[in-house]
């Protein structure tokens, strides 16, 4: 996986999760943004670089910039959105949602291997993790260490 995918796709379209991050974003803006995705089946849009300082503008006053950053990482962090930024014929986009430059071949190989290992994680996130061991039982000089200790605080808290 040194190389990044050459064969065409189309574009990925979104669905409802994606939409709903879409939401979340433009809920934060004073106005919605022509990048997101509206309805399912709306492409999904690699951002061109810097984006996010253009988007920051238009955060709602009341609103901290840490929620607009976790809600744009949720959006650009999906699997959907490396794919979509892995294709050979993928396209930034500015904030309207017109495309400004082809994605680079070194960052399609990294959104490449960004969406394998979500793909690869979620497959093993279907196997029930073990429980966790139970603690083991305190020993009995821990369990002597801990009623003296209970004493020495009771003893200063009454000559207090």
């Amino acid at each position: 996986m040194d190389e990044p995918w050459t064969t065409k796709r189309g574009p990925v379209a979104s669905n409802e999760v994606d939409i709903r991050k879409a939401e979340a974003i433009n809920a934060l803006l004073v106005r919605p943004i022509g990048i997101l995705p509206a309805v399912p089946g709306d492409p999904i849009r690699p951002f061109a670089i810097g984006l996010f300082d253009d988007i920051r503008l238009l955060i709602k006053p009341d609103i901290g910039i840490t929620v607009l950053r976790r809600a744009v990482g949720a959006f650009v962090h999906s699997k959907r959105y490396y794919l979509a930024s892995a294709l050979s014929d993928a396209f930034r986009h500015d904030i309207d949602g017109m495309p400004v430059e082809p994605v680079s071949a070194s960052d399609r190989l990294v959104a490449q291997r960004r969406f394998l290992s979500l793909k690869h994680n979620n497959g093993q996130t279907a196997t029930p993790a073990p429980e966790p061991a139970p603690p083991p039982a305190p020993s009995k000089a821990d369990q002597i260490r801990a009623g003296l200790l209970s004493r020495n605080r009771q003893a200063r808290h009454s000559v207090s």
